[in-house]
């Protein structure tokens, strides 16, 4: 066969992609796992995944992965780290490429070469295949971060919901608890809150206020640039 102008004999490492996709319910922050259906490391839980296509980019495979094996589509990704120990995988030279989403959880099922997908509670992870107990560190690390920057409740949260699930969201990602006065203060302060008056609400009672985001403050406060300090 012919080779090209520019081809070259060098080895060529495989590449990868993982998706750690945190979800939110009652329970608190999940994240979504896949038990292996093949070697290596079959019978292991691990992030949805696999390798990339010579015709697709890395969030396309990631998005594709995500989908065989979970049947979950997710409508943001974002990439957050690349993996390149060298022994990694058993499999051979493999690197590989992160992305993490927030999504609201869902029925998922296992398909593709994963036995099955299920949500486990951070407190509760097993340990996983690979590298991916590191890689969970990493992604947990990078979305502690965003949320001091960006408000993502508008992934996680219902469309009108009470104070005490927002503050509830926010301890569960940052592992801390917060002074219920001043977790509202704060987040008010913000003005990206819009009280939500459907009549429910009776002064003089402990029924609690239903609020939204208010999306275009919001996306005005992203753009000036802020960092929430707790």
């Amino acid at each position: 066969m012919n080779k090209g102008k520019y081809t070259y004999e060098y080895p060529r490492p495989s590449v990868t992609t993982d998706c750690v996709i945190f979800g939110f319910g009652s329970d608190g922050l999940s994240v979504l796992l896949i038990e292996r259906g093949i070697e290596p490391f079959k019978g292991c839980w691990a992030f949805p995944g696999g390798f990339m296509k010579m015709d697709e980019d890395a969030e396309t495979c990631a998005r594709r992965e995500l989908e065989e094996e979970t049947g979950l589509k997710a409508d943001y990704v974002e990439q957050f780290a690349t993996f390149t120990d060298v022994d990694r995988d058993p499999r051979g030279r493999t690197i590989t490429i992160a992305y993490f989403a927030l999504v609201k959880k869902a029925e998922v099922t296992g398909a593709d070469d994963a036995a099955q997908a299920k949500w486990f509670r951070i407190s509760d992870i097993p340990q996983l295949a690979f590298d991916h107990d590191r890689i969970l560190r990493v992604a947990l690390k990078a979305l502690r971060e965003k949320i001091h920057f960006e408000p993502v409740g508008f992934e996680l949260l219902p469309d009108v919901f009470v104070m005490s699930q927002l503050q509830n969201l926010y301890e569960s990602v940052l592992d801390v608890k917060f002074d219920r006065r001043n977790f509202a203060n704060k987040m008010l302060k913000l003005g990206i809150l819009t009280e939500v008056n459907d009549g429910s609400f009776r002064p003089g009672t402990r029924d609690a206020k239903k609020y939204t985001f208010n999306k275009d403050s919001y996306m005005l406060m992203k753009s000036k640039g802020f960092r929430l300090e707790f």
